[in-house]
């Protein structure tokens, strides 16, 4: 708990993972002989303030979650949900699911493992500036935007672009106004905080490390053992 309030973490895991181009989902790919969903609950186990975790999965994986669980357990009270059909029906499905008492809500991709729970703290504490908040880093290439994915439309400031990350983490009723809305209006945003963008409110940035990759292609597992063997 933060502040006499209940925290719950959304882990989202349901996602099909086709760019890495494996049989099996990437969240339950092996990196230092463990799956990488096990070493994202590990991280989110270890805050301070996390009181329970929500894992979304799609229901043909839960022999995977079964046997994580089985082997490395969770020290945290929990729930499995099943995934939609986007990430939003997914992180909608979790939200439908919360503790009753939950005030604080985290959202945090499954494919996520090298997160800092100092920053993951940081982010959780950082909620109560603006009911919303993610970590975040200013980009380091020049972003080009093309409107027909073959010439140059325009070039940002790069000092202006930011990459967002996960986690994120909101008041429960910013979010489920947020998600209510969106659902009203019929659109689906890229991440959570869009959403949350899109009903006024502002959204914090907290400035994070480089590490916090997203494990998505096959280069990335490259990068991840190399993670792994400077921690």
């Amino acid at each position: 708990m933060i502040n006499n309030k209940y925290v719950c973490a959304i882990i989202a895991a349901a996602g099909m993972g086709k760019r890495m181009k494996r049989l099996v989902n990437k969240q339950f790919l092996e990196i230092d002989g463990a799956p990488i969903l096990s070493h994202t609950i590990k991280k989110i186990e270890e805050s301070k303030y996390i009181d329970y975790i929500l894992i979304i999965i799609k229901q043909s994986d839960i022999h995977y979650v079964g046997d994580i669980i089985s082997k490395y357990g969770i020290s945290l009270p929990f729930k499995i949900v099943y995934g939609g059909k986007e990430r939003q029906d997914s992180i909608y499905n979790g939200l439908m699911n919360l503790p009753k008492d939950t005030q604080v809500v985290l959202t945090h991709d499954g494919a996520r493992p090298f997160v800092s729970v100092e920053k993951i703290d940081k982010a959780i504490e950082s909620v109560f500036e603006t009911g919303a908040c993610t970590l975040a880093n200013p980009v380091k290439d020049t972003i080009k935007v093309s409107y027909n994915s073959n010439t140059v439309e325009y070039t940002p400031k790069r000092e202006e672009l930011w990459a967002v990350q996960t986690p994120q983490v909101f008041l429960k009723d910013v979010i489920l106004k947020a998600y209510k809305q969106a659902f009203e209006e019929n659109y689906y945003g890229t991440d959570d905080c869009s959403l949350v963008e899109k009903t006024g409110r502002k959204v914090k940035l907290i400035l994070n490390d480089y590490k916090n990759i997203k494990i998505t292609t096959p280069e990335d597992l490259i990068l991840a053992k190399a993670l792994v063997e400077d921690d």
